[in-house]
Formats: structure tokens, sequence, C-alpha cells
């Protein structure tokens, strides 16, 4: 674990902050897509659910385990109040109209990498010139963090052979269909160490700071009840917080909420682990410009913006607990 004693105390201190009052009257429903299948991944959900965090804030929270672009889409002509997204998301979905904000920051570090066996000779990007990498899509944020980690290289996409594999990179790497796969840095690697393959692991975030996973609205949602969005920012930082302060418990708590998740289960204990480092060392939910911009310029240079953005648009800090 990468934090310090005194910067972990801070930051769960400040995410723990009380949320503001909820409005008098009954809860209000609100369905949270997120992307996915149920995992451990999103532990701080379960745990802000169990311990009633939500309902503090006036909020009787659901999942849903819907795609991601199906979520964006929702959101954006508000048919619901909130997603959880990878940044790119946000700002394609704006170059179309849909008036996506991002306003609470989950991943600080981009979740994306790529692994190869550790006798690959794959040390640094460049090292990827020539070889077959195996992606689960080709688009999204897998992709993106493809294309970054090329760039960081000095290389192009036609400088590799790309192969679409869908989610099976633990098989592909494991009997050599590909030299190189496309993970999600706090699963698959972990996965593949636990059935005895050592590997490297290049992090986007390491050559190039984006935004990951977290939590967006619509700008209709914050003119008209902006309070529904603080309360519901402050509940989601109270559920990370406790989970980076006690990952024991919530793992314990996800059990429930994730089928045939076991006490004994040593890889996906280690998959929230990693999770948590990737949750990054700034103060829970803030955003960075920088990681912003980063990612807007990334998407014009591949294409996927055909202009630029007003990219300051597209998120805000302003509904975080005060420190």
């Amino acid at each position: 674990m990468r934090f310090l004693l005194i910067t972990a105390l801070i930051f769960s201190l400040a995410a723990c902050a009380a949320p503001p009052a909820p409005a008098a009257g009954p809860l209000t429903a609100v369905r949270l897509p997120v992307g996915y299948i149920p995992n451990v991944q999103f532990a701080p959900l379960y745990v802000a659910i169990e311990k009633g965090y939500y309902r503090e804030a006036g909020i009787d929270l659901s999942l849903d385990y819907s795609f991601e672009t199906d979520a964006v889409a929702l959101t954006g002509a508000n048919q619901l109040p909130f997603a959880v997204v990878s940044g790119e998301q946000v700002l394609l979905a704006r170059a179309q109209g849909l008036p996506l904000v991002y306003v609470m920051n989950w991943y600080q570090n981009f979740p994306v990498g790529v692994s190869a066996k550790a006798d690959s000779g794959i040390l640094q990007p460049a090292d990827l010139k020539g070889k077959r990498i195996g992606t689960p899509v080709l688009y999204g944020a897998s992709y993106i963090g493809l294309r970054a980690l090329l760039e960081a290289g000095g290389l192009k996409e036609s400088d590799i052979t790309l192969d679409t594999i869908g989610y099976n990179q633990v098989e592909a790497l494991s009997v050599d269909q590909e030299q190189a796969v496309v993970v999600y840095v706090a699963n698959e690697p972990v996965q593949l160490q636990a059935k005895g393959i050592v590997v490297n692991t290049l992090h986007v975030s390491d050559y190039l700071p984006m935004v990951g996973n977290g939590l967006i609205t619509n700008e209709t949602t914050l003119r008209e009840n902006p309070d529904l969005v603080r309360r519901m920012v402050a509940a989601t930082l109270r559920g990370l917080a406790d989970t980076r302060a006690n990952p024991d418990e919530a793992y314990q708590i996800s059990m429930k909420y994730v089928e045939n998740l076991k006490a004994e289960d040593a890889v996906q204990r280690q998959v929230l682990k990693a999770s948590i480092e990737l949750w990054g060392d700034e103060r829970l939910g803030d955003s960075d410009p920088q990681a912003w911009e980063n990612m807007h310029d990334l998407l014009v240079r591949m294409g996927l913006l055909q202009k630029a953005l007003d990219w300051q648009a597209a998120f805000s800090n302003d509904y975080l607990p005060e420190p």
C-alpha cells in the first residue's frame, strides 16, 4: 500500500464529513448503473448501502449492472440522475450533445494497462513494437488506454498486431495466444499471478495521467437538484473511505452482494486491495484538471473527437464535501 498513514487519515476524515441534510419527506429512489457485473471492486457502494449512508442522505439506492453506453445515454437524457462511468465516456458524450458532468472521481489512477509474461522482454511501451496484443474490445477505456501506451512508446497501432479477444485476457496470455493483453490492472494481473504466471504490467497512469471511473450526473440534475448531487457524492465517499480504512470489513459486506464470493478467496481479496491503490493519494473524489486535458487531447489525436471541446465543463469538484 502506497499511502502514508497520516495522509490516509486526513483523506478518511475529509471523505467522512457529514453529508448535507436530506430533504424532508420520503427517500429519493436512485437507480445507479455501474457498467459491470456484481464484483468486489464495487465494495464502497455495498458498504455505503449496508451501513445506511445513502438512506441517511435521503436516498434509496439500487444498483443496475448495465452496459456503460446505456448508462451514458440514459443519464445524458435525464432519464437517470447518476451513473458510474469512465472519464472518456463523458467527453465523447458531450461531443454528441449529451450534457454529462463528472462530479466525483473514484479511480484517480487510470485502471488500464498491458500485461505480458515476465520473460517476454516487454518492460516499457516501446517494447510493444511488433507484438501480438489482445484487447477485450476496440472501444472504451481498454482501447484508449492501449493507444496512450503506444503513444508513450512512440508507436502507432500499425506497429502491433491487435486482436479482439473479449474478456479472455488471462486465458489468452496463459497459453501464449497473445504476447501481451490489455487489462484492468487490479484484476487480470492478480489472476495471472495466482496461476503462477509472473507478469510485467505497464500502467497507463505511469505514462499519461487520465480520468478513470467516477460518478456522473447531467446538467439538468445539477441545475434543478444540486443538493441531491451533494448527498449522493457524500454518501458514496463515505463508502470509499470506510473501504479504504477497513478492507476486510468491506470484503465481508461484499459477500452479501457478489454471488460466489468466498471469505477464503485470496485472489478476490487481492483484487480489492489493488483496486484501493488505484483510488489515488489525493483527496477522495477530486478530479485533476491535467488528467482531463490529457484525456481530451488524446481523444482528439485518435480522431474520436472531431474537434476540441470545452473539457473544463465536463467535470466539477464543487459537489465534494468540504475538507
